[in-house]
């Protein structure tokens, strides 16, 4: 009796023993390819600027290097570089210290691609970072590295005070005050950006960072709203370190330049009353004409009245039979307020 029990106790063992082997082995479930858990490398690392330090920011990345959906991020992990600005090698390794860990999650909030924002602060003035950051799935599978930012640090130039905009004929003037630097140092120089966007939102930049406190920006169309705003910078041979940004302004440049005069005019006499032709003027934005008349004794011109574009006659019907008249015509454009075209050369007729 007791052997029989015996027997089946270790039956048991044997049975489990047996499970746990297969289970070990990799019968349960069979092993994934790396490509379908490993998720692509974010591409967006971007920073900005504030009062305490930098603020980065970076995309979720949506699916694995194989293309397949995924479900879910682990963590990030994020890795910074530090280099005395004297101590700098272009052509070196990036020292990378070990990584901190973020926060992951589900790629998607909704419909939305998921953002993360991360605060880098305590950065020592007179230093270049460098910054780089991975994804990780719960499978221990790390994306390649993302892009590589890289910044120089000094303690960030204040604002600049207001900046204003005149608009004129496709292209707007800008002008600011200047700032002077929290630190002073003979190698320091202060430099300006100007940042436009069309939406108030997205500002990117437009030209080349200057030493003066204006910008004509020549890159604009007439009609169309534009938002600006002004970022200082401190540059250290060559290198460049953001500071504050002004506060935006908008303007919409204005069309100021008037059309071409008509030619060809001519004045008729007929019994309904004077006819009054000229050429049709090859103007893209010509909104119409406006006729004037004079007495031969007058010096000052009576605007008779408008006429469509695709109209090139007019008839007085009210001048004097006794009367010698002069015609002219002019261009009006499709501006607000419209341009008015300088007078044509004078039209008239004997009586």
């Amino acid at each position: 009796m007791k052997n029989r029990c015996l027997v089946r106790v270790m039956g048991v063992f044997l049975f489990g023993a047996l499970f746990l082997l297969a289970a070990g082995c990799g019968f349960k479930n069979k092993p994934l390819p790396p490509e379908s858990v490993v998720p692509q490398a974010i591409d967006d690392l971007r920073y900005t600027v504030n009062d305490k330090g930098i603020q980065l920011t970076w995309s979720y990345p949506v699916k694995t290097i194989k293309g397949s959906v995924l479900e879910d991020i682990s963590s990030f992990q994020l890795s910074r570089a530090e280099i005395p600005l004297e101590n700098y090698c272009g052509s070196c390794p990036i020292p990378f210290t070990e990584p901190v860990t973020v926060g992951g999650g589900s790629p998607l909030d909704g419909q939305t691609r998921r953002k993360v924002s991360y605060d880098s602060n305590l950065l020592r003035s007179g230093h270049k970072y460098f910054f780089k950051v991975r994804s990780r799935t719960s499978w221990f599978a790390d994306s390649a590295d993302s892009n590589v930012i890289t910044l120089v640090w000094f303690d960030p130039a204040a604002a600049t005070g207001k900046v204003t905009a005149v608009p004129g004929d496709r292209q707007v003037s800008l002008a600011w005050q200047p700032v002077t630097l929290k630190t002073a140092g003979k190698d320091l120089l202060v430099k300006y950006q100007v940042l436009r966007s069309l939406d108030g939102k997205e500002f990117t930049k437009t030209g080349d960072p200057l030493v003066a406190t204006s910008y004509l920006d020549r890159q604009v169309s007439n009609g169309r709203k534009y938002f600006y705003s002004v970022q200082t910078l401190t540059e250290y041979k060559n290198e460049i370190a953001q500071g504050g940004v002004s506060k935006e302004v908008t303007t919409t440049p204005i069309d100021l330049t008037p059309p071409v005069p008509p030619t060809g005019v001519t004045a008729v006499r007929t019994d309904v009353g004077i006819k009054v032709f000229w050429d049709r003027t090859d103007e893209a934005d010509l909104a119409g004409y406006r006729v004037y008349r004079r007495a031969a004794d007058q010096d000052g011109y009576q605007m008779l009245g408008n006429v469509e574009p695709t109209h090139t006659l007019f008839v007085d019907t009210k001048a004097g039979e006794s009367v010698r008249y002069y015609y002219s015509i002019t261009a009006l454009d499709g501006a607000t307020p419209a341009n008015e075209s300088s007078k044509s050369k004078e039209a008239t007729i004997r009586n």
